[in-house]
């Protein structure tokens, strides 16, 4: 059981813990929790920090609770935010319940006859039965504004120079927040709770309500942020969130993404974002250093975390489309593409519309690169290019003047004009 709070400290993934806590976790097996934002129907990569930690909770032994914030989502939690959020209602809140729900069984063991599978539990099953006098009267004195008011959520908001300032319902946040601790510790022994270090406020508010209320010591553990090596926010892309719903963020672009991450972040990621063993990890980083160009890192993470995520046969098709544009690929590779993401792989691509009509009577290729499409400047020029053998069609060299039809037709849309490795043409039919 010892082994979570050094799976975690070698990853990088420990920042605070309240003293006792490793002492505690080594002698005892544990029911810990995370909370989870219910505001959308799917987690994000971001999501992911939090669920790895719950993972690496009962693969050590302990019980690992899914807390998801039905009640606190419907608030508005101020830590790291700026400005009052926009609040849900329940029926969007349940159906976004049941979405994550899913998301979270690929990763945890919830149904196993173990006794430490994973819970799943919402928050708003007890706070909705919570009247406002109960609440002041049973939990509220017995956090006092001082010490409400000394959290850094609480004080960067108050001391911001504007007129919105924070509202009474996120200032009563971390006592929700609290009592979600103190709920789950009378009803199921909870003793930990873990989070982002954003959250080290919120959590010690509820340690804070268990022994005052309890005369009990309960514990905690925050993980650092997880951040890009140029300081921005780990998860985004210029697109947004990178979401684990293909519906949302394709499985190429979820793809994609992990495997254009910097070297300097693969080395941080290949420790938090896989279950591979501290030598096992310190080997791929040696041999990736011997040879960066090989982004050795980068595919295993990108491997590893999508078939977590989406499964094998999703990797294979990411793999696909990643060999579409960086490598040796053929008509077949194109045609097994959907069709988000061949629009994806090609969004940018200069492009042209043509009539089915013209295809059935078929085009000289020159005329097509040229005339038709001004994908090169003439016809002359087309002529030289395919001489020179730089021109593809699908994927496949073309060397002489031939006539394109709608035999050559990606799924009956698309014919994809190629010169060198990089310059690409599409054309899609009317």
């Amino acid at each position: 059981m010892k082994e979570f709070i050094d799976q975690l400290r070698w990853r990088g993934m420990l920042h605070d813990v309240i003293p006792g806590s490793e002492e505690y976790l080594s002698k005892n097996k544990t029911i810990g929790y995370i909370g989870f934002d219910p505001t959308s129907d799917s987690l994000h990569i971001g999501s992911l920090v939090p669920i790895f930690i719950l993972k690496h909770f009962q693969n050590a032994g302990h019980t690992p609770v899914v807390l998801l914030g039905g009640a606190t989502g419907m608030i508005g939690d101020p830590s790291g935010k700026s400005d009052e959020r926009n609040l849900l209602d329940k029926n969007i809140l349940k159906f976004n319940e049941k979405k994550l729900k899913v998301q979270f069984e690929k990763f945890l063991d919830f149904k196993s006859n173990k006794s430490n599978r994973a819970i799943l539990v919402n928050n708003y099953d007890w706070m909705s039965k919570f009247s406002i006098i109960d609440f002041s009267r049973d939990i509220g004195k017995h956090i006092t504004v001082n010490y409400m008011m000394a959290k850094e959520s609480v004080k960067k908001r108050i001391s911001k120079d504007t007129t919105q300032g924070m509202s009474f319902t996120e200032f009563t946040y971390q006592l929700i927040q609290g009592y979600d601790f103190l709920h789950l510790y009378k009803e199921i022994n909870c003793m930990l709770q873990m989070g982002g270090s954003d959250q080290w406020g919120n959590i010690t508010t509820g340690t804070e309500l268990i022994r005052r209320k309890e005369n009990v010591k309960a514990f905690a553990i925050t993980c650092p942020l997880i951040k890009k090596s140029d300081g921005s926010k780990f998860g985004k892309s210029e697109g947004g969130n990178i979401w684990l719903d293909k519906n949302k963020t394709s499985v190429y672009k979820f793809y994609q993404y992990w495997l254009n991450i910097s070297d300097e972040d693969a080395i941080t990621y290949i420790k938090v974002f896989t279950f591979l063993s501290q030598d096992e990890v310190n080997e791929l980083i040696k041999e990736h250093n011997k040879d960066k160009a090989k982004r050795l890192l980068q595919n295993k993470i990108a491997d590893t975390v999508t078939v977590m995520v989406h499964g094998e046969n999703d990797l294979k098709n990411a793999i696909s489309a990643s060999k579409v544009l960086f490598g040796k690929s053929s008509k077949e590779d194109l045609e097994s593409l959907d069709d988000n993401t061949f629009n994806e792989i090609f969004d940018g691509v200069p492009s042209s519309k043509i009539s089915k009509e013209k295809l059935l009577k078929g085009i000289e290729v020159e005329n097509l690169l040229a005339t038709e499409t001004n994908f090169l400047k003439s016809v002359s020029e087309a002529r030289r290019a395919l001489k020179e053998n730089s021109i593809s069609i699908n994927k496949k060299r073309i060397s002489q003047n031939i006539k394109i039809t709608k035999n050559d037709l990606i799924n009956g849309k698309y014919t994809l004009l190629q010169r060198g490795r990089k310059n690409y043409y599409l054309l899609i039919v009317n």
